[in-house]
Protein backbone atom coordinates (compact mmCIF):
# COMPACT_ATOMS: atom_id res chain seq x y z
CA UNK A 1 0.00 0.00 0.00
CA UNK A 2 1.40 3.08 -0.80
CA UNK A 3 2.15 5.53 1.60
CA UNK A 4 0.41 9.21 2.36
CA UNK A 5 3.64 10.96 1.09
CA UNK A 6 3.81 9.04 -2.36
CA UNK A 7 0.07 9.61 -2.56
CA UNK A 8 0.77 13.33 -2.48
CA UNK A 9 3.92 13.37 -4.39
CA UNK A 10 1.80 11.65 -7.03
CA UNK A 11 -1.29 13.85 -6.87
CA UNK A 12 1.37 16.93 -6.91
CA UNK A 13 2.75 15.48 -10.21
CA UNK A 14 -0.48 15.37 -11.49
CA UNK A 15 -1.66 18.62 -11.15
CA UNK A 16 1.92 19.93 -12.05
CA UNK A 17 1.23 18.02 -15.50
CA UNK A 18 -1.98 19.55 -15.72
CA UNK A 19 -1.05 22.66 -15.15
CA UNK A 20 1.99 22.30 -18.19
CA UNK A 21 -0.34 21.42 -20.61
CA UNK A 22 -2.84 24.47 -19.79
CA UNK A 23 -0.02 26.61 -20.25
CA UNK A 24 1.20 24.82 -23.43
CA UNK A 25 -2.18 25.39 -24.63
CA UNK A 26 -2.00 29.25 -23.49
CA UNK A 27 1.03 30.19 -25.06
CA UNK A 28 -0.40 28.03 -28.38
CA UNK A 29 -2.37 31.51 -28.56
CA UNK A 30 0.70 33.59 -28.92
CA UNK A 31 1.05 33.41 -32.96
CA UNK A 32 -2.37 34.09 -33.09
CA UNK A 33 -1.69 37.64 -31.08
CA UNK A 34 1.46 37.90 -32.67
CA UNK A 35 0.28 37.90 -36.10
CA UNK A 36 -2.99 40.35 -35.25
CA UNK A 37 -0.46 42.66 -33.61
CA UNK A 38 -0.70 46.22 -35.05
CA UNK A 39 3.15 47.09 -33.60
CA UNK A 40 6.33 45.46 -35.07
CA UNK A 41 7.67 42.04 -33.70
CA UNK A 42 10.03 43.00 -31.80
CA UNK A 43 7.63 45.94 -29.63
CA UNK A 44 5.07 42.71 -29.63
CA UNK A 45 7.76 40.73 -27.14
CA UNK A 46 8.42 43.97 -25.10
CA UNK A 47 4.21 44.12 -24.15
CA UNK A 48 4.22 40.96 -24.30
CA UNK A 49 5.93 40.79 -21.02
CA UNK A 50 5.63 44.27 -19.66
CA UNK A 51 1.74 44.06 -19.58
CA UNK A 52 2.06 41.20 -17.62
CA UNK A 53 4.00 42.56 -14.90
CA UNK A 54 0.43 43.96 -13.59
CA UNK A 55 -1.21 40.72 -13.19
CA UNK A 56 1.90 38.92 -12.20
CA UNK A 57 2.44 41.47 -9.54
CA UNK A 58 -1.25 40.42 -8.05
CA UNK A 59 -0.41 36.64 -7.84
CA UNK A 60 2.56 37.37 -6.31
CA UNK A 61 1.35 39.77 -3.56
CA UNK A 62 -1.45 37.02 -2.54
CA UNK A 63 0.56 34.09 -2.95
CA UNK A 64 -0.05 31.26 -0.57
CA UNK A 65 1.52 31.58 2.91
CA UNK A 66 3.53 28.51 2.06
CA UNK A 67 5.07 29.53 -0.68
CA UNK A 68 6.20 32.70 1.18
CA UNK A 69 9.13 31.19 3.05
CA UNK A 70 10.87 30.37 -0.67
CA UNK A 71 10.87 33.96 -1.61
CA UNK A 72 14.69 35.84 -0.98
CA UNK A 73 14.07 39.44 0.13
CA UNK A 74 14.66 42.39 -2.84
CA UNK A 75 16.00 41.47 -6.13
CA UNK A 76 18.11 37.95 -5.90
CA UNK A 77 21.04 38.48 -8.51
CA UNK A 78 20.55 35.07 -10.11
CA UNK A 79 16.55 35.41 -11.36
CA UNK A 80 17.74 38.18 -13.75
CA UNK A 81 18.70 34.81 -15.41
CA UNK A 82 15.75 34.06 -17.18
CA UNK A 83 14.45 37.23 -17.92
CA UNK A 84 17.12 38.35 -19.95
CA UNK A 85 17.20 34.30 -22.04
CA UNK A 86 13.39 34.80 -22.09
CA UNK A 87 13.84 38.25 -23.65
CA UNK A 88 17.10 36.87 -26.13
CA UNK A 89 14.72 33.98 -27.02
CA UNK A 90 11.53 36.76 -27.91
CA UNK A 91 14.42 38.65 -30.06
CA UNK A 92 15.71 36.28 -31.63
CA UNK A 93 12.44 34.49 -32.68
CA UNK A 94 10.75 37.66 -34.34
CA UNK A 95 14.08 38.23 -36.17
CA UNK A 96 14.34 35.34 -37.64
CA UNK A 97 10.91 35.03 -39.16
CA UNK A 98 12.04 38.39 -40.87
CA UNK A 99 15.10 35.99 -42.79
CA UNK A 100 13.45 32.44 -43.07
CA UNK A 101 10.36 31.28 -43.70
CA UNK A 102 7.54 30.90 -41.19
CA UNK A 103 7.86 27.05 -41.30
CA UNK A 104 11.82 27.27 -40.95
CA UNK A 105 11.40 29.68 -37.77
CA UNK A 106 9.04 26.91 -36.29
CA UNK A 107 10.66 23.83 -37.19
CA UNK A 108 13.81 25.08 -35.63
CA UNK A 109 13.29 26.90 -32.80
CA UNK A 110 10.88 23.59 -30.96
CA UNK A 111 14.53 22.01 -30.84
CA UNK A 112 14.49 23.63 -27.61
CA UNK A 113 13.39 20.18 -25.90
CA UNK A 114 16.86 19.06 -27.47
CA UNK A 115 18.48 21.82 -25.84
CA UNK A 116 16.56 20.87 -22.33
CA UNK A 117 17.68 17.31 -22.43
CA UNK A 118 21.27 18.02 -22.82
CA UNK A 119 21.03 20.94 -20.04
CA UNK A 120 18.73 18.52 -17.65
CA UNK A 121 21.19 15.72 -17.83
CA UNK A 122 24.42 18.17 -17.49
CA UNK A 123 22.95 20.74 -15.20
CA UNK A 124 20.09 19.27 -13.36
CA UNK A 125 21.71 15.64 -13.23
CA UNK A 126 18.49 14.25 -14.60
CA UNK A 127 18.55 10.63 -15.50
CA UNK A 128 17.70 10.58 -19.22
CA UNK A 129 16.64 7.25 -20.55
CA UNK A 130 17.00 5.35 -23.82
CA UNK A 131 13.28 5.33 -23.76
CA UNK A 132 13.02 8.87 -23.36
CA UNK A 133 15.43 9.40 -25.72
CA UNK A 134 13.42 7.53 -28.67
CA UNK A 135 10.28 9.28 -27.04
CA UNK A 136 12.18 13.09 -27.59
CA UNK A 137 13.14 11.11 -31.30
CA UNK A 138 9.54 10.69 -32.13
CA UNK A 139 8.48 13.95 -30.98
CA UNK A 140 11.05 16.09 -33.28
CA UNK A 141 10.07 13.95 -36.20
CA UNK A 142 6.35 14.62 -35.30
CA UNK A 143 7.10 18.59 -35.15
CA UNK A 144 8.75 18.19 -38.94
CA UNK A 145 5.87 16.38 -40.03
CA UNK A 146 3.31 19.41 -38.94
CA UNK A 147 5.81 21.68 -40.91
CA UNK A 148 5.55 19.44 -43.93
CA UNK A 149 6.57 20.56 -46.96
CA UNK A 150 6.43 24.45 -45.80
CA UNK A 151 10.21 23.70 -44.69
CA UNK A 152 12.59 24.57 -47.05
CA UNK A 153 16.29 24.22 -46.99
CA UNK A 154 18.63 26.76 -48.97
CA UNK A 155 21.65 29.08 -48.76
CA UNK A 156 18.80 32.38 -49.17
CA UNK A 157 17.74 31.32 -45.53
CA UNK A 158 21.11 29.90 -43.94
CA UNK A 159 21.22 33.14 -41.70
CA UNK A 160 17.60 33.08 -40.28
CA UNK A 161 17.46 29.39 -39.67
CA UNK A 162 21.07 30.18 -37.71
CA UNK A 163 18.99 32.72 -35.57
CA UNK A 164 15.85 30.53 -35.55
CA UNK A 165 18.22 27.44 -33.79
CA UNK A 166 19.42 30.62 -31.66
CA UNK A 167 15.94 30.97 -30.52
CA UNK A 168 15.79 27.30 -29.62
CA UNK A 169 19.12 27.31 -27.43
CA UNK A 170 17.94 30.96 -25.47
CA UNK A 171 14.49 29.45 -24.45
CA UNK A 172 16.29 26.02 -23.63
CA UNK A 173 18.47 27.98 -21.49
CA UNK A 174 15.03 29.48 -20.22
CA UNK A 175 13.47 26.25 -18.60
CA UNK A 176 17.00 25.06 -17.22
CA UNK A 177 17.30 28.06 -15.42
CA UNK A 178 13.94 28.27 -14.63
CA UNK A 179 13.60 24.50 -13.31
CA UNK A 180 17.16 25.05 -11.34
CA UNK A 181 16.05 28.52 -9.33
CA UNK A 182 12.41 27.07 -8.62
CA UNK A 183 14.37 24.91 -5.47
CA UNK A 184 14.85 28.43 -4.16
CA UNK A 185 11.84 30.88 -5.37
CA UNK A 186 8.17 30.80 -5.95
CA UNK A 187 6.69 31.00 -9.20
CA UNK A 188 4.99 34.60 -8.63
CA UNK A 189 8.45 35.81 -7.78
CA UNK A 190 10.36 34.34 -10.54
CA UNK A 191 7.46 35.22 -13.03
CA UNK A 192 7.61 38.74 -11.75
CA UNK A 193 10.93 39.57 -11.97
CA UNK A 194 11.80 37.95 -15.04
CA UNK A 195 8.67 39.25 -17.20
CA UNK A 196 10.25 42.93 -15.72
CA UNK A 197 13.53 42.29 -16.78
CA UNK A 198 12.59 40.81 -20.15
CA UNK A 199 10.37 43.70 -20.83
CA UNK A 200 13.27 46.33 -19.74
CA UNK A 201 15.79 44.40 -21.93
CA UNK A 202 13.55 44.39 -25.00
CA UNK A 203 12.39 47.98 -24.96
CA UNK A 204 16.03 49.59 -26.61
CA UNK A 205 15.75 46.51 -29.14
CA UNK A 206 12.57 48.32 -30.62
CA UNK A 207 13.93 51.13 -30.94
CA UNK A 208 17.21 50.00 -32.61
CA UNK A 209 14.76 47.79 -34.81
CA UNK A 210 13.14 51.44 -35.84
CA UNK A 211 9.72 49.73 -34.74
CA UNK A 212 6.71 51.78 -33.51
CA UNK A 213 5.85 51.79 -29.78
CA UNK A 214 1.75 52.51 -29.98
CA UNK A 215 -0.66 50.74 -32.09
CA UNK A 216 -3.22 52.95 -33.25
CA UNK A 217 -6.59 51.21 -32.24
CA UNK A 218 -7.91 49.79 -29.13
CA UNK A 219 -8.18 46.10 -31.19
CA UNK A 220 -4.63 46.36 -31.32
CA UNK A 221 -4.29 46.95 -27.48
CA UNK A 222 -6.67 44.51 -26.42
CA UNK A 223 -4.47 41.58 -28.72
CA UNK A 224 -1.36 42.88 -26.73
CA UNK A 225 -3.56 42.60 -23.11
CA UNK A 226 -4.30 39.08 -24.45
CA UNK A 227 -0.19 38.08 -25.44
CA UNK A 228 0.81 38.99 -22.20
CA UNK A 229 -2.53 37.79 -19.61
CA UNK A 230 -2.82 34.43 -21.63
CA UNK A 231 -0.07 33.30 -23.25
CA UNK A 232 2.46 34.81 -21.01
CA UNK A 233 1.25 35.82 -17.38
CA UNK A 234 -1.07 32.20 -17.38
CA UNK A 235 0.85 30.39 -20.10
CA UNK A 236 4.77 30.77 -18.87
CA UNK A 237 3.30 30.98 -15.16
CA UNK A 238 1.81 27.21 -15.34
CA UNK A 239 5.18 25.93 -17.34
CA UNK A 240 7.26 27.82 -14.60
CA UNK A 241 4.77 25.74 -11.82
CA UNK A 242 5.51 22.81 -13.52
CA UNK A 243 9.07 22.86 -13.32
CA UNK A 244 9.39 22.90 -9.98
CA UNK A 245 7.56 19.67 -10.03
CA UNK A 246 8.39 17.81 -13.18
CA UNK A 247 11.67 17.26 -14.95
CA UNK A 248 12.65 19.78 -17.03
CA UNK A 249 13.22 17.24 -20.31
CA UNK A 250 10.04 16.16 -19.79
CA UNK A 251 8.18 19.08 -19.63
CA UNK A 252 10.26 20.39 -22.28
CA UNK A 253 8.71 17.54 -24.75
CA UNK A 254 4.96 18.23 -23.47
CA UNK A 255 5.32 21.91 -24.18
CA UNK A 256 5.28 20.66 -27.98
CA UNK A 257 1.74 20.60 -27.62
CA UNK A 258 2.16 23.88 -28.34
CA UNK A 259 2.55 24.39 -32.34
CA UNK A 260 0.25 21.27 -32.40
CA UNK A 261 -2.42 23.34 -30.93
CA UNK A 262 -1.13 26.75 -33.04
CA UNK A 263 -2.02 24.64 -35.79
CA UNK A 264 -5.37 23.89 -35.06
CA UNK A 265 -6.01 27.93 -33.57
CA UNK A 266 -5.00 28.84 -36.60
CA UNK A 267 -6.97 26.76 -38.59
CA UNK A 268 -10.14 27.31 -36.62
CA UNK A 269 -9.55 31.52 -36.13
CA UNK A 270 -7.37 32.71 -39.25
CA UNK A 271 -8.82 30.57 -41.83
CA UNK A 272 -5.23 28.00 -42.22
CA UNK A 273 -5.50 25.08 -44.02
CA UNK A 274 -4.55 21.81 -42.24
CA UNK A 275 -3.33 19.57 -44.39
CA UNK A 276 -3.09 15.57 -43.74
CA UNK A 277 0.74 15.31 -43.01
CA UNK A 278 0.42 18.05 -40.73
CA UNK A 279 -2.78 16.04 -39.04
CA UNK A 280 -0.53 13.52 -38.64
CA UNK A 281 2.81 15.25 -37.65
CA UNK A 282 0.20 16.32 -34.74
CA UNK A 283 -0.59 12.86 -33.74
CA UNK A 284 2.97 11.62 -33.52
CA UNK A 285 4.32 14.55 -31.32
CA UNK A 286 1.18 13.61 -28.87
CA UNK A 287 2.35 9.93 -29.72
CA UNK A 288 5.21 10.76 -29.06
CA UNK A 289 4.66 12.87 -25.03
CA UNK A 290 2.90 9.90 -24.35
CA UNK A 291 6.10 7.71 -24.76
CA UNK A 292 7.71 10.36 -22.80
CA UNK A 293 5.23 10.08 -19.66
CA UNK A 294 5.62 6.23 -19.87
CA UNK A 295 9.24 6.70 -19.72
CA UNK A 296 9.48 9.08 -16.97
CA UNK A 297 6.69 6.85 -15.08
CA UNK A 298 9.56 4.09 -15.42
CA UNK A 299 12.26 5.99 -14.37
CA UNK A 300 10.57 7.02 -11.28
Amino acid sequence: MPSPSANLVTRGQRLALAGLVIGALAIAFSPIFVRLSEVGPTATGFYRTILAVPPLWLFWQFRPASTKSMDAPGLPPLILIPGLLFAGDLFFWHLSIQYTTVANATLLSNFAPVIVTLGAWLVLREKITPSFLVALLVSICGALMLVGASFQLGGDYVFGDLLAFTTAIFYGAYMIAVAKLRGRHSTQQLMLWSSLVSGLALLPMVWVMGEGLLPPTLTGWATLFGLAWISHALGQSLIAYALGHLPASFSSLVVLIQPVAAAFFGWLWLGEGLQPLQIAGGIVVLGGILLARRAQLKAG
